[in-house]
């Protein structure tokens, strides 16, 4: 997803899974740390499913830009945290998991002794601010649980959170002069000006509140907070090192920098001091909340009355335990890892976006109120209609359906009326293309499982589908694709646009609606339009009808096309792969073009401008981390050797997903990653969500049990299965032979058993 993202936010590992059923959980740990892509990004944090609050070490301060220019190094830090990072200069509240932009980073917090410093410092001369060395050797990450020593002030840090809390526990030696900085400057990505506005209060000796209020990919995000302390300060400050103001007003009478109980400003840094004993703990309480200080200490009081922090602890793992046994499987050791990892990524993204007393913050900037649903944020739809909702549909039903009640009260809000695209904290960034809410919203009426009246949702899809305004629409309607002289990434547009008006088609059958089928069903066809047979390959057209002259299949920077080269991006037809394969040429050269894609070699200058995809993250021209890729291998299913999607996805799965600090090929991108890597192990994927139906490929356990939340269960059997044996001789499902390449999610929701019988030999 975009070229400016980001990277698995918490990662860890599960290693020592103990069979089910047994006394032992599925979340213990052997090894600390673990991470994500192949650029080291990585985020061990901790965070609740789903939860608001994701608490987590920042590693550098990196500036946005060096002399007017984009510094590029700071891309490494969409997360905060850079495992090859020497030092830690605080921890703060929230962030994406694998999204990578410059929002969030919010509120950090730093513990430290000695002569207070108010500013962070440089890795290369920590001493010149608070930042301290850290070794990973002290540093330990679990499910809602991180712990590491800051060195330079012997201080253990530990922090735990609930899903609007945030728990800090810092040990502290004998100090007379112990310090916690709540630092309201930093924020991810650092760039000038992020910070609108910035006010913090002093309640009493252990009650602070205040409020943010920031410009980034959302533009008018504010986030207040309370914050408690288990000790009583002992005397506080603030550093105000706002931009010169020429106007102060009459707060020049007073000196605000000490013991002052209110500040406001851009840039503000507050300080408070204590003495402390050799091994006292002081513990903080820091809740936030979109619409006020009081809601965040409503929060605060909800969800974590007590101070006891391992017991905060000891629920946020139980929590992610009950997740976690919601699929069940027995497989070799690293694949449970890499598995039950994945699923861990799967469970943080969408995040929940309302208080405890179900007020939130809308896209229209006023205070609205569910009734019965939760209201949900971070939608990442570019990336998550692909697997993460479908995998969402079947194993957090309620949770999905909330998702696409938040995404029509989006739309219901939202003054340019339409669904959201890429959102978050009561914003739309407009990120990406395509209008892939459709895509979540059609699979669950498709599936029957939408609990939201099912023609309002239709008619928000078709709105959103014929805005004029919206990202080279306009021309689609009238021209049947995206012209590249007028809008850019036109290619990729038109067959995205393409696939999300098929899934309006089926909504609109679905719900009997045949005019509007009809439209959108003719428009679905419109991947035809940027096809150029003379070449073989979905190519840029211009306004005037004309395919644009200079044109290289193999570019990764190529006009015309987002996040992947043609070659990848003509199979971008989901919805339609029989007559993608037929003007192709037939299923024996589709095969042909299937297989080059992932046996050629890719020249590094083709990815060159690629910021977020390594070479270990490519397989010939097959690039995993791109999303538009998830659904090639599979495609094998529709030509005459559904064989080779069998042994193409278990090679993916080896080579691009590994529970190291590496261990992605790319960025999780909000699940997406590792939803993908989650229903391919069990065996099936949906090639295009919204027709209700998943692609079999080759599961890679032995056994796996879907615990679904109507009370029946879904269990899958790999007999024989092997690295060896990765081909699929029969399929039963209820024991009755399966006489297709595809299950259904009402099967799969009806309860049942399917089994694969594999073998080390394929099909001829």
């Amino acid at each position: 997803m975009i070229s400016i993202r980001n990277f698995l936010l918490v990662v860890f590992l599960l290693p020592s899974l103990a069979l089910f059923g047994q006394e032992q959980q599925l979340i213990q740990y052997v090894k600390p740390i673990i991470g994500t892509d192949r650029m080291g990004h990585t985020y061990p944090g901790a965070t609740v499913p789903f939860g608001a609050v994701q608490l987590s070490p920042e590693t550098d301060t990196l500036p946005y830009e060096i002399d007017g220019h984009y510094n590029k190094d700071v891309y490494k830090y969409c997360a905060g945290y850079q495992y090859g990072d020497k030092t830690i200069v605080g921890f703060s509240h929230t962030h994406f998991s694998g999204t990578g932009h410059a929002d969030l980073g919010d509120f950090l917090i730093m513990p430290n002794t000695g002569k207070l410093q108010l500013n962070p410092g440089t890795a290369g001369q920590p001493e010149s601010g608070f930042r301290s060395p850290f070794s990973h050797s002290t540093e330990v990450a679990e499910t809602d649980y991180y712990k590491v020593k800051l060195e330079r002030y012997n201080i253990l840090a530990e922090l735990t959170t609930t899903t609007r809390v945030g728990f800090h526990q810092y040990t502290f030696p004998k100090s007379d002069n112990a310090h916690i900085i709540l630092d309201a400057v930093y924020g991810i990505y650092n760039y000038p000006d992020k910070n609108v506005w910035t006010y913090i209060r002093v309640e009493n000796d252990t009650l602070i509140t205040g409020y943010r209020q920031t410009s980034g990919w959302a533009k008018t995000r504010t986030v207040y907070f309370a914050m408690v302390l288990s000790k009583p300060i002992t005397e506080y400050g603030f550093q105000n090192s706002s931009k010169k103001e020429v106007y102060k007003g009459f707060w020049r009478k007073f000196d605000q920098s000490k013991n002052f109980p209110e500040i406001a400003g851009t840039q503000i840094r507050a300080w408070f001091n204590f003495k402390t004993e050799e091994g006292e703990k002081i513990k903080i309480k820091f809740a936030i909340s979109p619409v006020s200080t009081a809601n965040a200490l409503e929060n605060l009081r909800a969800e974590a009355p007590g101070w006891d922090f391992d017991e905060v602890k000891r629920n946020g793992q139980a929590a992610w335990e009950q997740e976690l046994r919601k699929i069940e499987i027995t497989a070799d050791k690293e694949t449970k890892e890499n598995f039950y990892t994945s699923m861990y990524h799967a469970f943080i993204n969408p995040t929940e976006y309302m208080d405890v007393n179900g007020e939130y913050r809308g896209l229209d900037q006023q205070t609205h109120k569910t009734s019965g649903w939760t209201n949900y944020t971070t939608f990442s739809l570019w990336d998550t209609h692909r697997a993460l909702h479908p995998l969402l549909g079947i194993i957090q039903s309620k949770r999905n359906t909330d998702m696409v009640q938040s995404m029509l009260a989006h739309y219901d809000q939202s003054a340019e009326h339409m669904l959201p695209i890429w959102s978050n904290s009561a914003n739309e960034n407009w990120c990406m293309i395509g209008y892939h809410a459709v895509s979540v919203i059609a699979d669950a009426v498709v599936g029957g499982s939408i609990g939201v009246n099912p023609e309002r949702a239709l008619d928000a899809c078709i709105t959103t589908a014929t805005n004029k305004n919206y990202d080279g629409l306009e021309y689609y309607m009238k021209m049947g694709y995206v012209p590249e002289d007028k809008n850019g990434s036109s290619v990729s547009k038109t067959l995205e646009y393409a696939y999300n008006d098929w899934c309006i088609a089926q909504m609109a059958r679905k719900l009997n609606r045949p005019k509007v089928y009809d439209e959108f069903i003719k428009r679905s066809e419109n991947y035809k339009n940027v096809y150029d047979p003379t070449v073989g390959y979905m190519r840029p057209r211009m306004s005037d009808g004309s395919f644009k002259k200079d044109f290289d299949v193999l570019n990764t920077d190529e006009p015309g096309f987002i996040e992947g080269n043609a070659w990848n991006y003509s199979l971008y037809v989901p919805h339609a792969p029989e007559e993608l394969i037929k003007i192709m040429g037939g299923k024996e050269r589709f095969t042909r073009h299937l297989d080059s894609l992932f046996t050629m070699q890719l020249p590094d200058s083709f990815f060159a401008k690629t910021e977020d995809i390594t070479r270990d993250g490519i397989i010939g021209n097959y690039v995993h981390g791109n999303e538009p890729s998830h659904h090639l291998a599979y495609l094998y299913n529709w030509t005459d050797q559904p064989w080779k999607t069998q042994e193409r996805v278990r090679m993916i799965l080896k080579k691009q997903y590994h529970p190291t600090p590496d261990g992605l090929g790319g960025n999780d991108d909000c699940g997406q990653m590792s939803a993908w890597y989650m229903l391919s192990t069990l065996g099936f994927y949906p090639v295009a969500p919204s027709n209700g139906q998943y692609s079999l490929g080759s599961p890679a356990m032995d056994k796996a049990s879907l615990h679904l939340e109507n009370g029946k269960t879904f269990t899958i059997t790999a007999k024989n299965q092997s690295d060896k044996n990765v081909y699929v001789q029969k399929v039963t499902l209820n024991g009755k032979v399966l006489d297709r390449n595809y299950i259904t999610w009402l099967e799969i929701m009806g309860g049942g058993d399917l089994v694969f019988y594999m073998s080390d030999k394929h099909p001829k």
